[in-house]
């Protein structure tokens, strides 16, 4: 799908998407991280929403505790905006850790670790900390099921749009979300998915480049995140900066970030989040210490001796977790394609596509920490949550 150039700039395209959905939804409200991006939607927004006399502007914040200091300051500027009417969540909400085999998930604002919260609750009556605020939540959600959920709350059944900064150029991912031709979009625009009736996911800065988000807050004066002229000057290029929380399967890389640019911050990271300074030590290297690029068979194994070697050496919630994976791929490999004994390795360059079953790819998969197994082709759902949260109860009683 080629790209279509058109005669306005980004900044005069992204105000028109806006008016277009003041026109078409009752109800509007703007997912804010405090990122860049989100930060640029944000200011987007309440200029045209000032424009159409739709102010106060609903924003959601998801407050995931292990946060820069600096990112915290700019989301309590931000949400105690006049024509901001803030949704400032700060409820235990399950999380991936991929750099803990003992820890796979950790629970922000977990009130049994108060004393080891990386940050103090923030004081601010905007704060939504009460779990049964939400008809709909459950303690441990992940952040991906609270997300919808809260969409469908605010909109009770009226026609809502969530405005959403993501990029198309930022991964292809995100690219996909915007030009799939299977999603069902508000009226044929591209830049908005149907996630129901009453509710849609709206991207208006869709095709803005980094570039664009910096030179808009330049020229609008728009305030922004502190912690970006800090990465600046630690060296991160603009397209490298982000951030999400460190501890993800992705996003981990980022992790040693924190150690230079907020040490106090760091030292309270290390103590709440099992792993994240042998993640800080280990996650830009390449080979077997976290999976990275190129891994290597040690001397008397075979991969697949090697893949249950490793799976002996991981607590027993984990290894029963992973070995229920492995099992699921061999039976559609043999189901589906014939192959009832996979190879003990394959062509890596098929392996990397998996187009290819290889026990050497199982082993990639244990050493990267890949809990959800997408290196197998697996997806996280719902029910796999449920099972992850059965394992470890099982085995907590033994």
């Amino acid at each position: 799908m080629s790209k279509k150039y058109l005669e306005i700039d980004v900044y005069t395209a992204s105000k028109a998407r806006l008016h277009r959905l003041f026109d078409d939804f009752e109800r509007v409200y703007l997912s804010f991280s405090a990122g860049k991006d989100s930060s640029a939607l944000l200011h987007l927004t309440l200029e045209v929403a000032k424009e159409r006399g739709r102010l106060p502007l609903d924003v959601l914040t998801i407050d995931l505790e292990g946060m820069y200091k600096h990112s915290h300051d700019y989301m309590q500027a931000m949400l105690s905006h006049p024509d901001v009417r803030p949704w400032w969540i700060c409820l235990p909400i399950h999380l991936r850790n991929s750099v803990s085999q003992y820890q796979p998930h950790w629970l922000c604002w977990d009130a049994e670790r108060k004393d080891d919260w990386i940050r103090p609750m923030p004081d601010s009556p905007w704060v939504i900390s009460d779990e049964t605020f939400f008809p709909f939540f459950r303690r441990g959600m992940e952040f991906e099921e609270f997300t919808p959920a809260f969409g469908e709350w605010f909109a009770d059944g009226i026609r809502t749009a969530c405005l959403v900064a993501i990029r198309s150029d930022e991964s292809l991912n995100r690219y996909r979300t915007i030009a799939s031709i299977t999603k069902t979009p508000w009226q044929g625009l591209c830049w908005t998915t149907k996630l129901s009736d009453a509710l849609y996911n709206a991207y208006p800065i869709y095709d803005w480049s980094v570039e664009d988000v910096w030179i808009a807050h330049g020229k609008q004066g728009w305030p922004y995140n502190k912690i970006y002229d800090l990465m600046h000057m630690a060296g991160v290029s603009l397209h490298q900066q982000r951030l999400c929380q460190p501890y993800g399967d992705d996003q981990r890389r980022g992790i040693w970030l924190f150690k230079i640019l907020e040490p106090e911050t760091w030292t309270r990271v290390v103590n709440r989040v099992q792993g994240a300074n042998f993640g800080n030590r280990y996650v830009q290297l390449s080979g077997n210490v976290l999976g990275n690029i190129k891994i290597r068979l040690p001397k008397g194994h075979t991969w697949k001796s090697y893949a249950q070697f490793l799976l002996d050496t991981m607590p027993p919630h984990t290894a029963a977790h992973y070995r229920q994976k492995i099992a699921k791929f061999l039976e559609w490999w043999d189901k589906h394609e014939g192959v009832p004994i996979i190879p003990d390795e394959a062509d890596a360059n098929l392996e990397a596509k998996r187009q290819a079953p290889s026990w050497r790819r199982i082993c990639k998969v244990l050493l990267k920490n890949d809990y959800w197994c997408k290196g197998l082709s697996f997806t996280q759902t719902k029910r796999e949550i449920e099972r992850q949260q059965e394992l470890i109860l099982k085995y907590m009683e033994l």
